[in-house]
Parts: C-alpha cells; sequence; structure tokens
C-alpha cells in the first residue's frame, strides 16, 4: 500500500462485494484494503468493470460491503444502520458523478441552496458558486448553462456543506477535453484550497499525474497503490 501523510480519515480492510445475479455471483471488489488520509487527493484508475464505483460507492456509504470493515474517523460504517449511513453522507461525504443531476426548474443558486438548507455548517450557495467559478451565473438555469457548467454547479452543491470527503465518479467522462480539463482543475481548487480529502476515478490514465496517489484495480483488487512525486496541475494534464 502506498504511503500516506496525514492523519486517516477513512480506512477499508478486506473489502469484498459480491452481487447476485440470477443463479450467478459477480464478485465486483476481492479483499481490497485501503486508507485515505486528510487532504489528499486520490485518483482509482482502471478499466471498465475492474471495481472502481462499487470501492467508491462503499466508501460513501452508498453501498455495503458483502465482507470487511469501513472505518471513517472512529466510526464503524459497517455496524451502520440505514439512518445512520444516511447521515454519514449528509454530513461528510459529497459526490459528483458523471452526470449533473441538477434540477431543470431550479437555478444554479438553488440547486446549491438544496443542499446547503440541510447542512449544519454551510457555505453560502453564492460562495460555492463562486469557487467553481460561476459568479455570474447565479440565476441562469440548467439549460443555459453548458456542460461543463453544469458539471461545476454539481461540484458546488458537493462542497457547499463542507464535506471531510468528496468522491468524484468520472467527472469528466461526459465533457469533451478541454471543457473537462476545466472540471479537474476546480476539482483540484476544491481539494488544495478547502483541505477536502478527494477521491475521483478515472479510465484516463494522464488525469493520474494531478493526484497524491494513484490506486489501480483491475478484476475487483488493488494491483498498485502509489505515490507521485509530485503533482501535476490539471490545465497541464492532456489525454
Amino acid at each position: 500500500m502506498g504511503s500516506i501523510r496525514g492523519p486517516t480519515v477513512l480506512a477499508a480492510r478486506g473489502l469484498s462485494k459480491v452481487y447476485r445475479m440470477g443463479d450467478f455471483d459477480v464478485v465486483a471488489l476481492r479483499d481490497v484494503d485501503l486508507d485515505l488520509a486528510e487532504s489528499e487527493l486520490v485518483v482509482l484508475f482502471g478499466p471498465s468493470g475492474s471495481g472502481k464505483s462499487t470501492l467508491l460507492n462503499i466508501l460513501g456509504g452508498l453501498d455495503v460491503p458483502t465482507s470487511g470493515s469501513v472505518r471513517y474517523r472512529d466510526h464503524d460504517l459497517g455496524a451502520a444502520n440505514e439512518s445512520q449511513l444516511t447521515r454519514y453522507r449528509r454530513e461528510h461525504v459529497g459526490f459528483v458523478f458523471q452526470f449533473y443531476n441538477l434540477i431543470p426548474s431550479l437555478t444554479a443558486r438553488e440547486n446549491v441552496a438544496l443542499v446547503t438548507d440541510l447542512a449544519d455548517d454551510p457555505m453560502d450557495p453564492e460562495e460555492a458558486l463562486a469557487l467553481v467559478g460561476l459568479r455570474e451565473r447565479l440565476d441562469h438555469f440548467p439549460a443555459q448553462l453548458s456542460g461543463g457548467e453544469q458539471q461545476r454547479v454539481a461540484i458546488a452543491r458537493a462542497v457547499a456543506k463542507r464535506p471531510e470527503l468528496l468522491l468524484c465518479d468520472e467527472p469528466t467522462g461526459a465533457l469533451d477535453f478541454s471543457t473537462g480539463r476545466v472540471v479537474l482543475s476546480v476539482i483540484d481548487r476544491v481539494n488544495r484550497e478547502l483541505g477536502t480529502t478527494t477521491v475521483l476515478i478515472t479510465h484516463n490514465a494522464p488525469i493520474a499525474a494531478m493526484a497524491d496517489r494513484v490506486v489501480r484495480l483491475a478484476d475487483g483488487r488493488i494491483k498498485s497503490d502509489e505515490r507521485n512525486a509530485a503533482r501535476v496541475r490539471p490545465e497541464d494534464v492532456a489525454w
């Protein structure tokens, strides 16, 4: 396992996940160990079907492992019931997915406010949108925004509650290269300026250069966990 720096936020041990598909068992994860440290940016890299999304969903409390344990600080997520997992997701985790999941009838500001209205110590929606470079687009509806702008609203919504973990599943997957790089720059800025522990799933190998650590998965297992000597700026990443 690659060395981590700083206190551990999340620790997974022996994670396995088996889905029952009719008469067959499909093994998505096999005996995975992973630690996440405060403020680091980790890229999960690997081909489709390697277990990346399953691992991310378990770390974020959206799914539970078939076996193994996940601890968030001193909380055992494996022993948590559904209401406790809901509270964990609401209070500590921000999610960004490939598709933006914005509500079309609400403005950018109102989409972000959906989260801040439920949080204990949120940013103002305007502050969160300024962080992602959309200060001038507060009152625009999703249909009036480009794909990249919609994804940046989704990031603002995820970080506005000040989560300790930001989990991003292929956030550039639906975007062209230049727009995707802008979105990666926003994620990088959130990680650096807010100190949010960030996990980013990608199948694009060059994106791994922007991370502190790169965890490569294949066939449901971690094949390598290595620390980059230095982080490359997203603006300098090409794929």
